[in-house]
């Protein structure tokens, strides 16, 4: 009885290293390597000028090649400023939201980000819930940009324990001096135990589960992602906008998702 109880033991024990070590695969990725509007299969646009929560001026546009395009095997997400007015902009939000979603596993995108006073660029995700609950849903930000502060990136989490408005946050900041010069991969590993943040594989952000329940971790459920360019804002704003540094892009050149 001794030796069957250790025997399966060891076996529980070798199985789950096997499953800790076992490599991650490739199970969604957009290369680029077609030209014209972002694949309709894998992309959908959030669309329209109301704020966004934050205040924002852009006007999200869909299946405009001037807020979003794919040539030369990179995705261009331009937020441009109309001329109409000071707050007369518009930009692209594409999301993978009823395409693609998923829970837990590493994301990787490599991008250059825009510059300028005004410019918020993000690589971010959402819980999947319809309609969402925000921040109970959960949102994951994998980088962050703010024009005012440059080559200061962020990455954050937000749930209904922590979030910004009530000042518990969980978020950090790292140094890229080169952000508008160079391509970075900006990169989430999301296990049911930990989110972690890394640029270029090197971490700089953790949140561990702390088993509080969902308020404090709604992590545990499916999450799609977007990525967009946000003009002005309560944080992209905050010491103004400049129209002469518009239009500005986000270049993508692969989003690669894992599990």
């Amino acid at each position: 009885m001794r030796i069957a109880t250790l025997l399966i033991l060891l076996g529980f024990f070798c199985g789950n290293l096997l499953a800790q070590t076992k490599p991650l695969k490739l199970v969604w990725s957009d290369e680029f390597s077609y030209t014209g509007l972002p694949d309709p299969k894998k992309w959908g646009y959030d669309t329209g000028k109301h704020g966004w929560g934050n205040h924002e001026w852009q006007n999200y546009l869909m299946n405009s090649l001037a807020n979003s395009k794919v040539e030369k095997g990179m995705l261009h997400i331009t937020a441009i400023h109309s001329g109409k007015g000071e707050k007369d902009y518009t930009s692209a939000r594409l999301v993978t939201r009823g395409k693609a979603e998923w829970k837990y596993g590493r994301i990787d995108v490599r991008a250059k980000l825009p510059k300028g006073l005004g410019t918020w660029p993000a690589i971010w995700m959402l819980g999947s819930h319809q309609p969402l609950q925000w921040p109970d849903d959960g949102e994951i930000d994998i980088m962050e940009h703010v024009g005012y502060d440059p080559g200061k990136v962020h990455a954050s989490v937000h749930c209904k324990k922590y979030y910004h408005s009530i000042g518990t946050q969980k978020t950090a900041i790292t140094d890229v001096p080169d952000f508008s010069d160079a391509f970075h991969v900006y990169s989430l590993i999301w296990t049911a135990e930990k989110i972690t943040m890394l640029i270029d594989d090197k971490p700089y952000f953790s949140f561990t589960n702390e088993h509080s329940g969902r308020e404090g971790w709604p992590f545990d459920e499916p999450e799609y992602l977007l990525l967009n360019i946000a003009v002005g804002g309560d944080w992209g704003g905050q010491k103004g906008v400049d129209p002469a540094v518009f239009p500005c892009s986000m270049l993508i050149d692969y989003v690669r998702v894992y599990q």
